[in-house]
This record gives C-alpha cells, structure tokens and sequence, in this order.
C-alpha cells in the first residue's frame, strides 16, 4: 500500500515485528491479540515463534468511551485461557491512534486480574495520542491526518496488507 510517497509492506513489518518481539518476549510472557487486526497478528506471531504459553484475545467493546454510538463492534470475545493474575502480557495490535482502543483493552483485562506487567506492541504507531499511551514496541512509525484510518486486512493465504480509508 502506497500514501503519497510513502509505501507501506505489512508483511516486511510483520517480518520485522517477528525478528524484534523474539528477543523480547521472556519465557512465560502471553500474547493477547486485540481484536481484530491484532488478534490476526498474535496468532501468526504465536505460531511463528512456537510459543507453548497460551494465547489469548481481548476485546475492547464493553469498555470502549463511544459505546453509546458503538454499540457492540463486530468482533470476538474476550477470551484468556490463563491466570491474569501476576501473568507478564504483551498486548499485540495492528495500528495504535489515538489510545482509545487500548485504554478500554487494559480496563478489560483487569476485570479477569491483575497482571504482573502489560506491554503493548504495534505494527504501526501513526501518532496522534489523545491518551497518554505509548507501544513498547511499534515496528513503524508514521503520520496521517486525523481523518484517514489505516486498516490492517489479510487475505484467504493469510498475507497482510494495509488499506487507507478516508
């Protein structure tokens, strides 16, 4: 996908988000996925890597601040198959804007318990942060205006691509 002159190849920053979260990740750490984007990322990252710890989905629906005009997004359920209590957790997204979506994840994860320790990793931090929330890791970074989104799609042979709307 191509913005201007800028050309953006998930599947170099998935690549990239592969290599970097290896030797970050510790032993025990569990991968949840936001959903959806995210979630499609945990899970190829989880399978790439041969992580035993259980992986897990969050969804950010039923904390989100625009639920009013919301509603329930099309999107899982939150699903962790592990104690939250005391667990390290990385956080796996597809594009991080304005903190929003993560806000409403980490509320949602702590009504299954307290971790230990939350990390968040992001294919793509395209700024504009109207929380104070930051990725530990991002593979890129970029800007956009505020009135385009960057969506993370994936075909039938499970590629990503992005996709500009706005």
């Amino acid at each position: 996908m191509s913005i201007g002159h800028l050309s953006i190849d998930a599947q170099a920053l998935y690549g990239q988000m592969l290599n970097d979260l290896r030797e970050r990740l510790g032993p025990t750490a569990h991968l949840v996925g936001i959903t959806t984007g995210g979630a499609w990322l945990a899970e190829r990252l989880h399978a790439n890597l041969g992580r035993s710890e259980a992986l897990g989905v969050v969804s950010s629906s039923m904390h989100r601040d625009d639920f009013a005009q919301r509603g329930m997004a099309d999107s899982a359920a939150t699903k962790l198959p592990f104690p939250v209590d005391g667990a390290t957790i990385w956080l796996i997204d597809d594009v991080l804007f304005t903190g929003r979506t993560i806000r409403a994840v980490v509320n949602e994860l702590f009504d299954y318990g307290r971790p230990a320790a939350v990390h968040l990793a992001v294919l793509v931090d395209r700024g504009g942060r109207e929380l104070p929330v930051q990725a530990d890791y991002a593979a890129a970074r970029l800007s956009l205006p505020a009135t385009q989104s960057l969506r993370l799609t994936r075909d039938a042979q499970q590629q990503f691509t992005f996709s500009v709307e706005g």
